[in-house]
């Protein structure tokens, strides 16, 4: 009787070895189907690997387009006026035109950075005397004090996409621009040679904008641009000029802002 039933336990047991031995196969490394995991892996990643060569072609795409049709550097002369508001405004008078010149290098169609410089000049006339000049016992001024503005600055502009508005739109080449700014002012007394010069510089920021209008595409434009200028000139704040008691001649201080309008002729590379 026992070893009757010793025989089928025993085919059992090699039947069930086996079937282990084969399901073993296929969890070890050698045995297991690595292709559907990456395949499931694959599907998490596809979205990831897409969308980076979508980026990348588009960047390419834009790189080509931008080598093809942008500008990527330009030199400007300009022609202007300079003005100012406040007390500086109501002594100066200004002689135009202001004058200047700048390097621009574009990055992409949209920004660039410049550097360049400007003069302007103006003048103020000291008929009577005032707190720091003229004779206070004869009430007489300074007469005339010759004002040069020199500026160097450094900008950055956007240029706005106008590629789905009208053609006049599109052509004009509408900008933003802010402008770090360095004026230096030297105030001349020319009718009084004994008075020395009174030069001295100032920081300041320059914000506006502007419009290029072509006069061959990517070689030759006329550009207009409109700025404020914010400066802490170094005379802003002083005395000098207050009215003697008694008198209404004379200013405050010099404080004001100023504002330019400069019409450019572009040539781009």
């Amino acid at each position: 009787m026992r070893p009757s039933t010793t025989r089928p336990i025993l085919l059992l047991a090699i039947l069930l070895l086996l079937f282990a031995g084969k399901l073993l196969g296929q969890i070890v490394p050698g045995g297991y189907d690595f292709d559907m995991q990456e395949d499931d892996m694959g599907v998490g990643s596809d979205i990831f690997d897409d969308f980076n060569d979508n980026l990348e072609e588009t960047q390419i795409l834009e790189d080509e387009q931008f080598y093809h049709n942008g500008r990527f550097y330009s030199f400007a002369v300009s022609l202007g006026i300079t003005d100012f508001d406040g007390n500086r405004g109501l002594a100066y008078e200004n002689e135009h035109p202001s004058y200047g010149m700048n390097i621009n290098y574009f990055l992409d169609f949209q920004s660039s950075f410049a550097l360049g410089i400007e003069f302007s000049r103006h003048h103020f006339f000291l008929e009577e005397a005032v707190l720091r000049h003229g004779n206070p016992k004869t009430n007489q001024g300074v007469g005339l004090v010759e004002v040069d503005m020199l500026r160097a600055y450094f900008s950055n502009r956007y240029y706005f996409n106008t590629a789905n508005l009208g053609t006049a739109i599109t052509y004009s080449n509408p900008y933003l621009t802010a402008r770090f700014e360095y004026w230096y002012l030297s105030n001349e007394f020319v009718d009084q040679s004994k008075e020395p010069d009174d030069n001295g510089g100032g920081i300041g920021v320059g914000l506006g904008g502007g419009l290029e209008f072509p006069i061959k595409l990517k070689e030759s434009y006329i550009g207009v641009e409109f700025l404020i200028h914010l400066v802490n000139f170094h005379d802003k704040w002083k005395e000098d000029y207050r009215p003697l008691e008694g008198h209404d001649f004379g200013y405050d201080d010099l404080s004001g802002s100023g504002y330019s309008t400069m019409v450019s002729y572009v040539m781009h590379w």
